[in-house]
């Protein structure tokens, strides 16, 4: 159970760091990056906050609910990054990678001593914003620098492929290794040191890097490895590389989808395993939505299987709107923020 947990750690930190790759290509091909980045980020926050929160709730209690998540700390990063990208590559990358490296030790500084009231979980923190309906589980810091860090990363893959794969390597291997040395240390990188002798077992705690907000060890941790398999990928061929190509090409119109069609499945599979739906499907926050009902407890087996039926089912939408962005992108030009 671990361990199908921590494997999806490395999405939203690859998702993020890509972001920013795929915002320094799109700069080369259009003038109007700064634009693009503004509009697109404000409209991931409109919809972070309205159809991505119907979807894991399926309730409309605004009033007393708000999500910030991932797609919320996108949209703000892009909308960050419309400014930064003014900047040159590599003095936007130089920026990331000191937000990433340094947070641990400044921004519990800033937060203590600085007058920032509401703004100070959206800014740096977890937890709900007082006065509002808003729980924010993904801080701009440190997501700003990892997507800082990736549109520098842009110009690595930008090389000729042997370059850019020995680099790609280097790299992830080069994180990776610090990752280790800095948790082996355990006295800075993480605020939640691990330990042998506590709840978890030993390698557990070790691989338990925190990530509300993302420490320096689970950025590591998880960039690191991700940015090492990139010559892998590059060599995949035959019909998993096609199937996977799929996704690739619209990984926000999948997410928008899978997230709905999940919990539709979880409903679905209450009704045949217990005869009804319980309201707690219903529950405003789906990362801790209180005790589970009697009986509801999945096997990782079955939650393997209703991964696998969602994946097959969505593959067919996001091939069609594949398809249909490579068609109609020129007469469409709202396709480009879906």
């Amino acid at each position: 159970m671990f361990f199908t947990r921590w494997v999806t750690h490395f999405v939203a930190p690859a998702f993020i760091f890509l972001a920013g790759t795929s915002a320094f290509f799109y700069g080369r091909k259009h003038a109007d990056l700064s634009r693009f980045l503004f509009i697109r980020g404000v409209w991931l926050v409109l919809l972070e906050l309205t159809v991505i929160r119907v979807a894991w709730t399926f309730n409309f209690d605004f009033a007393n609910y708000m999500l910030a998540g991932v797609i919320w700390v996108i949209g703000w990063c892009m909308i960050l990054m419309a400014g930064l990208v003014r900047l040159r590559p590599r003095t936007v990358g130089i920026i990331g990678v000191a937000i990433i490296a340094l947070h641990n030790a400044v921004m519990p500084w800033l937060v203590g001593h600085l007058p920032l009231g509401k703004l100070s979980n959206i800014l740096y923190g977890i937890g709900p914003v007082d006065g509002t309906p808003l729980l924010v589980l993904y801080s701009i810091v440190p997501w700003i620098g990892v997507m800082a860090a990736g549109y520098w990363f842009g110009t690595v893959l930008a090389l000729e492929p042997a370059r850019r794969n020995r680099i790609c390597l280097r790299l992830g291997l080069g994180a990776t290794v610090l990752f280790l040395v800095l948790r082996v240390i355990n006295s800075y990188g993480d605020p939640q040191p691990w330990s042998a002798a506590g709840r978890l077992p030993a390698l557990l705690s070790f691989l338990n890097a925190s990530k509300y907000p993302a420490s320096l060890d689970f950025l590591l941790m998880t960039l690191g490895p991700t940015v090492a398999l990139i010559p892998l990928l590059d060599r995949v061929r035959g019909r998993v590389a096609q199937w996977l190509t799929v996704f690739g090409r619209v990984p926000f119109f999948y997410y928008l989808l899978h997230i709905p069609l999940i919990h539709a499945l979880a409903l679905i599979v209450s009704q045949i395993r217990t005869g009804s739906v319980d309201s707690w499907l219903f529950n405003n926050h789906p990362m801790n939505p209180g005790p589970a009902p009697a009986g509801y407890t999945w096997s990782l087996g079955l939650l393997y299987l209703v991964w696998a039926i969602a994946v097959v089912i969505l593959y067919f939408p996001s091939r069609w709107y594949a398809d249909l962005k490579a068609r109609r992108a020129g007469q469409w030009p709202w396709l480009k923020y879906l």
